[in-house]
């Protein structure tokens, strides 16, 4: 017999996940430190921030008041936000794998049918498209390049460009090559992020291992410990080597900056090596900048990849966002979720642009359901 009650909370309709609507709301709890929210809302942008292992999505803004807002998503991973379209991207890394294409709500019609005193909500962001890819392309960051989408196929060894036509690969370490082509058949060096530039070449791509060795990323037995590169995009060899499960490379002020994550530390390239600018309390992962701050992630580590972290503290790793002055090292404040354990990406969009998600924590759905019911967006 068939549940007529089922698919009715917008939470479960736009996850395309039935149970999206019943997840822990203590996993949505903040703790600010410092001058969190100050740091914040003189930045001038929310932070897009994806909890891949709790299955959430958040919206941190601070622009006419501290606001956590949420979505939830299978395994969400890597975001992008493109400028130019003002659209988000996401990634959904379950079997399929999924990217989710995000556009802000510019209005609602006038619909007499809606219960009266319900107001939808203004600038939320509201998911307008998906696409699928198997699940062995293994998605994990994404970035745009030059103007078109791309992605670390970390289960291919490779770059991909993501378009109408699916994934095609067109970037790999010259250590996955045999015979002028990547081996796509396994995930061998755990190429996991992207430093993105204008074009591939002038681009720059972290992994936890220069080249495959005895063991597969994942095994117990995988060795990490000053294992990690960075590879330059252009001579498809490592610029930067000595880092630990590396994740989050980034461009920002003329630099290459990479976190370390099994030391918790965040830096930059100079002269081949990586020079430490903060070591933070957790596995560093997620990373965006605005002006002179960096907000960085920190994790606790899972007890089964504790082998992956040799330089942290695991019982003082703590799940949270830190403003970074990204000239001193200096924290400015950070905002912790004290039930959380894993972030995976950070983005900075503009505040004015968006709020965030049709969900917060507390909150009915009267406002998001008024909202899914009409929304339009800017074409």
């Amino acid at each position: 017999m068939s549940d007529a009650r089922a698919w009715r909370d917008p939470r479960a309709v736009v996850a395309e996940w039935a149970d999206a609507g019943a997840g822990d709301a203590a996993l949505l709890a903040v703790r600010a430190r410092g001058a969190w929210w100050e740091t914040l809302a003189h930045a001038g942008v929310t932070l897009i921030v994806s909890r891949e292992y709790e299955h959430l999505l958040l919206a941190i803004s601070a622009r006419t008041r501290p606001r956590v807002s949420y979505l939830r998503l299978p395994h969400p991973s890597g975001i992008a936000y493109d400028a130019a379209r003002e659209r988000l991207y996401v990634a959904s890394t379950r079997n399929p794998n999924r990217i989710v294409e995000f556009a802000r709500a510019s209005g609602t019609g006038e619909r007499r049918d809606l219960a009266r005193g319900t107001r939808p909500l203004a600038n939320r962001l509201v998911p307008v498209r998906s696409t699928y890819l198997p699940g062995s392309a293994y998605v994990h960051d994404l970035a745009l390049i030059g103007t078109q989408l791309h992605a670390n196929a970390v289960g291919r060894n490779a770059v991909v460009a993501l378009g109408e036509d699916g994934a095609r690969i067109v970037w790999w370490p010259a250590s996955v090559e045999r015979g002028g082509v990547p081996l796509t058949d396994r995930n061998l060096i755990q190429l996991n992020s992207i430093a993105a530039g204008p074009d591939l070449a002038s681009s720059f791509f972290s992994a936890s291992g220069e080249r495959a060795g005895r063991y597969r990323p994942g095994h117990q037995r995988y060795p990490v410990d000053g294992r990690g590169v960075v590879f330059s995009g252009a001579t498809r060899e490592p610029v930067l080597r000595g880092l630990t499960r590396p994740h989050s490379a980034r461009l920002h002020g003329g630099r290459l900056w990479v976190e370390s994550s099994g030391y918790g530390e965040l830096g930059v390239e100079r002269g081949g090596r990586f020079e430490r600018v903060a070591r933070l309390p957790g596995w560093t992962r997620g990373l965006a900048f605005a002006g002179g701050v960096a907000f960085a992630g920190t994790s606790r580590v899972l007890p089964r990849f504790t082998q992956y972290a040799p330089g942290l503290d695991l019982a003082r790793s703590r799940c949270a966002i830190h403003a970074v002055d990204a000239a001193t090292g200096a924290v400015r404040g950070s905002l912790e979720f004290p039930a959380g354990d894993q972030i995976f990406a950070i983005e900075a969009v503009p505040a004015a642009w968006t709020a965030g998600f049709p969900f917060e924590p507390g909150r009915g759905t009267s406002g998001a359901y008024a909202l899914f019911y009409d929304y339009a967006v800017e074409r």
